[in-house]
């Protein structure tokens, strides 16, 4: 089976903070999974390096577009692999490859018939002298009144126009805005209104999409899908490729999103292999994002896959509700964020991939409390797992000379883990990655209790084949939870697999024990609880 994983693509304009992580996360955990499972995995995302947010931060602080792009891009990347995500291509939009196949994608459309222009009304600056981006345009929503910004209300999820905006300044020197004549490219979404009912009932007919993605996407297909602008007059991005449109750009609406398909066209290119490997209407396509870029997967993205005539539709919808922070929206103008290059230079990746899947806003928003993240760490991964691990294993270094006692494993243990595996991965493929961890922690749990029932330290020369039996059964499920729990903490399980010496790499059950325990280490430290008045009066101090 071919899996296809696709990362929303967040913008290089500032550090990366720990929604982003709660949003991407399911992610890699996904194509960790399909990889132990042996299937093939095509696992992609990228930084938006062509995006409106990265010319305001250019403006900002008085330099270019690329020198900004360049900077958060080279510190997303060192961030994804210190967090441990496995992308098969992290890239770039503003590469010569996007641009290209981006600019193929809006002449097979146009060719196709579903591109016409039109000339519209749009936001112009009179002081700054430019047609303003949508993200340049701020003001009221007109749906439910709440500050928004010219493409969408984050408030109420309404996609919008700048033109709609009450009460409208630009963003750049707050003056309000004149409204000018300017041509542009519209795409015929409302083309394909029957098609994405067609293919939103199908979606929740076969239950693969979050809740949130159903019934937002449903709302919007009652409202009708209206036809968008697809070009803009922007000072950066994808050049139109038709003459007589010199210095308009490919917009968002078609340009971010294809970037799933262009980052798929150059990895094949790079590895030797067939791109229609990926991108057929078989292929199990997960899209990976945040709530706020539901519309742009759901029915954007399927239009314009629709238009071109490719049927490797999305699948499965991952999309996670908001992730606040003490209980307070994340603010990343008033620095009201934990930023993960800081977050990393002082806790373990590992817990914060654990708690953020644990805690997961999968059905509703969740909050990071640094008083959660530190007991969670503390008696969760430290004090269930990590000691359930160190105890055994330090227990048998000490009475067997490392040596794991070839004895027969508890045979109601042995059918639980068997059964842990299906159920498990079936949680993890359909999207529910919380219960799955939850499930395999209970088995943890399960195994403390069992050790403390069996009390090895006094069978050890009361019963010594009860000992045997008690200590292989606990070694049996630490390398079956090496395995288990890789896609959700792989740092602690590569340490496990070095001090069992396990070679075995898959999802399914090891029965086979190792021979000996090697070089016994913590998994994890506890964290000083003190930390938390000092993350919190951290937190005071950065706020804007």
């Amino acid at each position: 089976m071919s899996i296809f994983i696709g990362g929303a693509w967040p913008y290089a304009n500032g550090s990366l903070h720990l929604g982003h992580v709660a949003a991407l996360l399911p992610g890699d955990i996904l194509a960790r999974y399909y990889r132990l499972k042996g299937e093939d995995v095509l696992y992609v995302s990228g930084s938006d390096c062509n995006g409106t947010p990265i010319s305001i931060r250019a403006n900002q602080e008085g330099t270019t577009v690329k020198a900004i792009a360049n900077r958060y891009h080279e510190e997303f990347e060192a961030c994804f692999q210190e967090l441990g995500f496995t992308y098969d291509l992290y890239t770039r939009t503003d590469s010569e490859a996007h641009h290209q196949a981006v600019q193929d994608l809006f002449l097979t459309l146009q060719a196709n018939g579903y591109l016409y222009t039109k000339k519209i009304e749009q936001a112009y600056c009179p002081v700054d002298k430019q047609f303003l981006p949508d993200r340049f345009v701020e003001g009221i929503c007109p749906v439910c009144g709440a500050k928004a910004r010219g493409d969408q209300c984050d408030n109420c999820s309404t996609i919008l126009d700048p033109l709609e905006l009450l009460e409208k300044q630009c963003k750049i020197c707050g003056t309000a805005p004149e409204i000018r004549k300017t041509e542009h490219f519209y795409y015929q979404f409302s083309a394909f209104q029957k098609q994405l009912e067609h293919f939103v009932e199908q979606a929740e007919a076969a239950g693969t999409w979050r809740d949130n993605a159903l019934q937002l996407t449903k709302r919007y297909l009652q409202e009708g899908v209206p036809d968008r602008a697809v070009t803009r007059d922007l000072p950066n991005g994808i050049d139109v490729p038709i003459a007589g449109y010199d210095g308009k750009k490919i917009y968002v609406w078609i340009e971010a999103v294809a970037g799933y398909y262009t980052a798929s066209l150059v990895w094949a290119q790079q590895n030797g292999q067939a791109l229609e490997k990926w991108w057929p209407a078989r292929t199990r396509a997960y899209y990976v994002h945040g709530k706020d870029n539901i519309p742009f997967h759901t029915i954007i993205w399927p239009a314009i896959l629709m238009g071109a005539h490719n049927e490797a539709l999305p699948t499965h919808i991952v999309s996670n509700e908001y992730l606040t922070l003490e209980k307070r929206k994340l603010s990343t103008s008033q620095n009201w964020a934990v930023w993960v290059p800081n977050f990393l230079e002082r806790y373990d990746a590992d817990s914060l991939r654990y708690f953020l899947t644990i805690n997961a806003p999968e059905n509703r928003d969740a909050d990071f409390s640094w008083r959660e993240f530190i007991y969670s760490h503390n008696s969760e991964l430290l004090g269930a797992f990590a000691n359930f691990v160190n105890r055994n294993l330090k227990f048998i270094a000490k009475s067997f000379d490392g040596n794991v006692p070839q004895a027969p494993i508890d045979v109601a243990i042995y059918h639980r883990v068997a059964v842990l595996y299906e159920k498990a991965g079936q949680l993890i493929e359909n999207g529910h990655l919380k219960q799955a961890l939850e499930l395999i922690f209970e088995d943890i749990r399960a195994g403390n209790r069992y050790f403390d029932e069996a009390q090895p330290w006094r069978t050890l020369t009361e019963a010594p084949e009860q000992c045997a039996k008690t200590l292989a059964t606990c070694v049996f499920l630490i390398e079956n939870l090496a395995q288990l729990l890789q896609p959700f903490i792989p740092f602690a399980c590569e340490k496990l697999k070095r001090m069992l010496a396990i070679e075995a790499n898959g999802w399914q059950m090891i029965s086979t024990l190792p021979a000996v325990v090697q070089q016994v280490q913590p998994l994890y430290e506890r964290i000083d609880v003190a930390k938390i008045d000092e993350e919190l009066q951290r937190l005071q101090n950065n706020i804007k």
